[in-house]
């Protein structure tokens, strides 16, 4: 979190949250990246308190997740619900010290248990309900229709200006500009309201299926990037080793058939996915370097975190993406 949110940010805030929301006082911290995030507890049941401040997001566009996750949740979609609080709210507000606003909402915790690359899960079983769940999202989507757009464009998310986070670094921004331009210049199929972030550790499988929550970063944006980002951090939490160039590849080839599998069970693939894949990794090595310098200063990166950016930069610098998928 930015050291300006955090100045702002007390207990008085989380108390005024479990206290609207009728929670029991104890919590447990499970992160505070974007959002501050806690699990409590309501007449002895498990839920997810998310906290956000208002530089991250603002009412509206929270407003626009919450209703598209209930949307999916009452259509049949292995997602998060959010309830109301006392108020009868979906999203309560807290103004801090500053004036700025924290803004809290009650979001169910789903089945299953977390997983992770080096599980013994993590194999063709996984991806392909991954690749189904993933579907599913994308095809009732298509008939979602909100009462007005109250998420972002993918071109309005401010981690694509980073000239803001890295100002020194010009064959980043350079390169940068080349994949918006890219980005641009292409046809809107297959385009709409999307998670854009279903990594491993936004789900909970259950040994069947998964059920995804933190729909924080959804924007409008191609349904391909829903495909590329599973792939893109199964290969960033399994290969850090870069010269493994050969067995990652192997391993994108066997994700890839397990994870279209069950996604073609649900809708047909994005017009040329295969095509547009390396684009969208490509896309998610920019953001992800944004973010990171973003939120994290110098002082606070440890030698795994140095390793990895300098990892993402190169690739950025190079053209390349995370894994060759030809």
């Amino acid at each position: 979190m930015e050291r300006a949110v955090e100045a702002v940010y007390s207990q008085e805030i989380i108390n005024r949250f479990l206290k609207v929301y009728h929670l029991e006082p104890t919590y447990k911290v499970l992160g505070d990246f974007e959002n501050y995030v806690y699990e409590v507890m309501k007449e002895g049941k498990p839920y997810i308190l998310r906290i956000t401040h208002s530089s991250h997001r603002n009412e509206n566009e929270i407003v626009g997740e919450i209703e598209w996750m209930n949307y999916l949740y009452n259509h049949g979609a292995n997602v998060s619900v959010v309830f109301p609080s006392n108020d009868n709210n979906l999203v309560e507000k807290q103004v801090a010290s500053d004036q700025s606003i924290f803004f809290g909402s009650l979001f169910s915790k789903v089945k299953g248990r977390p997983i992770r690359a080096n599980d013994k899960e993590f194999h063709a079983k996984l991806f392909e309900s991954w690749g189904k769940e993933t579907g599913k999202l994308h095809r009732l989507t298509k008939n979602y229709l909100p009462e007005k757009v109250t998420r972002k464009n993918w071109y309005e998310d401010d981690l694509f200006e980073i000239e803001k986070y890295v100002p020194e670094e010009i064959m980043v921004i350079e390169r940068t500009k080349e994949v918006i331009q890219v980005l641009k210049e292409l046809p809107q199929e297959d385009f709409g309201l999307i998670h854009n972030d279903i990594h491993n550790k936004n789900f909970f499988y259950d040994g069947i299926e998964i059920h995804i929550f933190d729909f924080d970063d959804a924007c409008y944006f191609w349904n391909v990037s829903d495909i590329a980002i599973p792939l893109y951090y199964s290969c960033y939490s399994l290969f850090s080793d870069k010269t493994r160039i050969e067995e990652k590849r192997n391993f994108a080839k066997h994700f890839l058939t397990a994870f279209m599998k069950g996604y073609t069970e649900e809708k047909e693939p994005p017009k040329d996915w295969e095509k547009l894949l390396t684009l969208f990794l490509e896309v998610r090595d920019i953001t992800l370097y944004a973010a990171l310098n973003k939120k994290i200063p110098p002082k606070d990166r440890n030698e795994d975190l140095l390793k990895s950016m300098q990892q993402i930069k190169e690739r950025i610098e190079r053209k390349e993406a995370i894994v060759s998928i030809t």
